[in-house]
């Protein structure tokens, strides 16, 4: 079996998505081509794809639409084109899950590294366990509801979370006592930002912390590990309805 990547290249403009489609075969790799949307779907469902290059501009479905759709389907890896100089479309496609942009014109060769980036990082990041079919989920003296997206004390006593806590605390709920580097928490709870420092994760975990330790100060469900990140130090269990 052929273990080289597969990519998917969906793009309207055949004078963008044919070269490039013959570049990366060059380079090694299998490619599809798609010209849209329905094209895209047919691949998806025909071929393991292992990345998806991604142009915005596209008549009738864009490429933020599909990228939504592929983040809210699929695990797969996307980078996205967009021939805009301002920043909105790449900050939108960032913020709803692709990986990385590439701004046209752009160089090949460019675009090929960014994408052996974009595999290795993901290939580098632990997988996570099967989705309990329960929606409440129990460590120390919490209860996790994923439902809701809210934690709560065995007194029953609620707090509500940011969308940004519930990720973070949902990533290391469904990896107990699995050490996760910095750079594998920004991509299993977000993917890559313009501005990594906006979301540092240290941030992060200490206001979680605030919410979830007794002594946030010297926590004992989300450790520090010194050179090499955090892990959440304690079992997970499925909790009763």
């Amino acid at each position: 079996m052929d273990a080289s990547p597969h990519i998917l290249i969906v793009d309207d403009s055949a004078d963008i998505r044919e070269p490039l489609a013959r570049y990366l075969v060059k380079s090694g790799m299998r490619v599809t081509a798609a010209d849209g949307g329905n094209e895209m779907r047919r691949a998806l469902k025909s071929s393991a794809i292992d990345l998806v290059v991604l142009d915005i501009m596209m008549p009738g479905e864009d490429g933020l639409s599909l990228c939504r759709m592929l983040r809210e389907t699929t695990d797969l890896p996307v980078i996205l084109l967009t021939a805009m100089a301002e920043d909105t479309d790449r900050v939108v496609g960032l913020e709803i899950g692709a990986d990385d942009y590439v701004t046209k014109p752009f160089n090949p060769r460019e675009l090929l590294a960014r994408i052996k980036a974009v595999l290795r990082r993901s290939r580098s990041l632990p997988p996570h366990a099967a989705e309990p079919e329960t929606r409440r989920l129990r460590f120390d003296r919490w209860t996790l509801d994923t439902a809701r997206r809210e934690i709560s004390t065995d007194d029953g006593i609620a707090v509500a979370l940011s969308t940004t806590e519930f990720r973070l605390l949902s990533t290391f709920v469904r990896r107990p006592h699995m050490v996760l580097s910095r750079e594998q928490l920004l991509d299993l709870t977000s993917g890559r930002s313009l501005e990594p420092f906006e979301r540092s994760i240290d941030n992060q975990v200490s206001r979680l912390r605030k919410k979830i330790e007794a002594d946030p100060k010297s926590p004992t469900i989300i450790k520090t590990v010194w050179g090499g990140g955090y892990v959440l130090a304690c079992d997970v269990e499925e909790a009763g309805r």
